[in-house]
């Protein structure tokens, strides 16, 4: 089975663990690290002949417009993450419009192909945000995959939302990210922090009896995830550390064997949108 491979592109400062630390307003104050992360999952991908889906910041895109273009160039589909990296949950309906035309408008003006994807930053289209799905919908978007049908995470997810896709509006399909479940329990098999948290041979394991139960496997990643030399940042609760900085020099290794071992496509392509 062909599964799905997504990167949300942002920096190493954007993510929503450092929030409380490091402020929106400041972030053209730090080092950028995105295009040369990007540059290596890029290469990475032409070994491994995999066509991703790149979720792109809108506030990322528009200091590196070069990096959107390289992407799509070598064979991606570019999707947008939004502008601002807020969470829909801390937005009102109405922000979200604006947030979201502002990376459709950006991203629109450096791909050569239409904009159809959307990801959440941190999965945040949950029972909180009923309207979200009329706000893609409003800005053409036909497919969304934040949806993380799990229910004890703090920041995100719905526990009895469907593991397969579903329609989340009459017009945006949903692509859910990956679990299994095991023992009426439904574990994570998506990659992002599950992927370096748990052992590979047990991220391999679950991805198999994903595919084995009929379903490809929408795979995430950060470009930050394979930066280890990226800057820490101090004073962080114990559970944000972890989630942020546990196993970033193994990833790189990791998505090696995860790349021979599984075939992998684009969002677009999977749904049959090309």
């Amino acid at each position: 089975m062909t599964n799905i491979f997504s990167i949300d592109v942002e920096d190493w400062f954007c993510v929503y663990n450092l929030a409380d630390r490091i402020r929106f307003a400041d972030w053209a104050d730090y080092e950028s690290r995105v295009e040369r992360n990007m540059a290596r999952l890029l290469d990475l991908f032409d070994r491994h002949s995999v066509q991703a889906t790149c979720f792109v910041l809108g506030w990322v895109a528009e200091r590196h417009p070069d990096l959107v273009r390289e992407i799509e160039r070598r064979g991606h589909e570019i999707a947008t993450h939004g502008y601002s990296h807020r969470l829909l949950t801390q937005m009102t309906e109405e922000e979200f419009h604006r947030d979201l035309s502002k990376s459709m408008e950006i991203l629109t003006g450096q791909a050569r192909r239409p904009i159809e994807g959307f990801r959440a930053p941190s999965f945040s289209v949950t029972r909180q945000t009923p309207w979200a799905a009329r706000v893609l919908a409003n800005a053409g978007i036909r497919y969304d995959s934040s949806v993380f049908p799990i229910g004890f995470h703090p920041d995100y997810g719905i526990g009895d939302a469907p593991l397969g896709k579903y329609q989340l509006s009459e017009s945006v399909l949903e692509m859910p990210m990956s679990c299994v479940k095991i023992g009426g329990r439904r574990i994570p098999c998506s990659g992002g922090g599950y992927f370096r948290q748990f052992p590979y041979g047990v991220t391999r394991k679950l991805m198999r009896m994903c595919n084995a139960d009929g379903r490809p496997v929408v795979f995430y990643l950060h470009p930050w995830e394979i930066d280890p030399e990226q800057p820490r940042v101090g004073k962080m609760a114990l559970s944000k550390r972890i989630r942020h900085y546990r196993n970033l020099d193994k990833t790189e290794e990791r998505l090696e064997r995860l790349l021979s071992d599984f075939r992998f496509t684009s969002m677009r392509r999977a749904l049959g949108f090309e």
